[in-house]
């Protein structure tokens, strides 16, 4: 069974930076994906990045530039470092895996399998 789980969000004035982790364990091969997104209330949640067990990334838009996804595989975490924070990146932000190197096709759809239970990331002016 795979688990997700997020750490490391919090409130940052704007201009800030923050780093979300990801922790996946009980993969069952070792091609994986793994995708950040986001999701504020009433509205469609967002994806951010995406990165594949063998370091290829993608971006949204909306975060290139200003998010960088990273992963170490020894430790099976996935890091999110967000630069240059501003208040509408006030959001739930989630984690989520799936097997396969398919990062690139899941972030757009958001269909990966596995999901975390969501960190509160809050940006003040």
């Amino acid at each position: 069974q795979v688990q997700v789980v997020e750490s490391g969000g919090g409130s940052v004035q704007a201009g800030g930076s923050l780093r979300l982790s990801c922790t996946v364990s009980g993969y069952e091969d070792s091609s994986y994906c793994v995708g950040w997104f986001r999701q504020t209330p009433g509205n469609e949640r967002e994806g951010l990045a995406a990165i594949d067990s063998d370091g290829s990334t993608k971006y949204a838009d909306s975060v290139q530039g200003r998010f960088i996804i990273s992963l170490d595989n020894a430790k099976n975490i996935v890091y999110l470092q967000m630069n240059s924070l501003k208040p509408e990146d006030t959001a739930m932000y989630y984690c989520a895996a799936d097997q396969g190197r398919r990062g690139r096709w899941l972030l757009p759809s958001g269909d990966f399998g596995y999901w975390g239970q969501g960190t509160q990331v809050t940006v003040s002016s």
